[in-house]
């Protein structure tokens, strides 16, 4: 039987919902993480040699954030629909974990940009450099994926991107306006998130917080 009434049930359906969702995204991550890690394209990008630690570190931090986020929307769910402060607890604990986490993540790559974007050239040009045999198969991947080709210092590499104009934008321009544009664009759906996680840890407080109130009335 329900421990809380009125209001405080909407509170709880309301946290089911979206542990659900929560869950559900988590799940998403995961397979996103685990695609990344098993497609044969990008395998190469992260295992090649040379490859950025960064790249393949992002990977496993992704798989990471991805079992987390589906281990916190368990506790969530499951302690809203049985009512139980210690789990509804520890939702709360690890959504905080997690809440500190991505802030220390996001002002990591905000002041660490410019090395990572300066690492991501050197990564290319490693990968275009003749003496580099695995390097053509992650060059076309960075040509396709950005709409470039060639750097400042090869320019056009015909026998890499034959068909590209004369005018194609260099690789090296093109990483360094996909990092300008795109970590915007990341920040502002990480403050969504942390905006939303926000309002799931006041959720659950005030769900435990009914929750005992009402075992200390009975």
């Amino acid at each position: 039987m329900s421990k809380v009434q009125g209001g405080m049930k909407c509170v709880k359906y309301l946290l089911f919902v979206f542990n659900f969702i929560f869950w559900l995204s988590g799940l998403l991550v995961l397979g996103v993480g685990l695609w990344l890690r098993f497609d044969q394209h990008t395998v190469d990008l992260l295992t090649g040699d040379g490859a950025p630690d960064t790249f393949f570190i992002a990977v496993y931090i992704l798989l990471g954030a991805g079992g987390l986020m589906m281990i916190v929307g368990f506790f969530g769910c499951f302690g809203a629909v049985r009512e139980s402060q210690c789990l509804l607890a520890s939702f709360f604990a690890c959504l905080l974990i997690i809440f500190g986490a991505e802030i220390t993540a996001g002002v990591f790559g905000f002041m660490n940009r410019e090395e990572i974007t300066e690492e991501v050239k050197r990564f290319y040009n490693y990968s275009v450099d003749e003496n580099n045999p695995n390097g053509t198969a992650i060059a076309i991947l960075y040509h396709n994926t950005l709409n470039c080709c060639g750097s400042p210092t090869t320019g056009v590499i015909e026998k890499l991107c034959p068909e590209a104009a004369e005018d194609t934008q260099d690789c090296f321009a093109a990483i360094q306006e996909f990092f300008e544009k795109k970590l915007y664009i990341i920040g502002y759906i990480g403050i969504g998130i942390a905006g939303v996680m926000i309002l799931g840890m006041v959720f659950s407080m005030v769900l435990c917080c009914a929750i005992r109130n009402t075992r200390e009335v009975i």
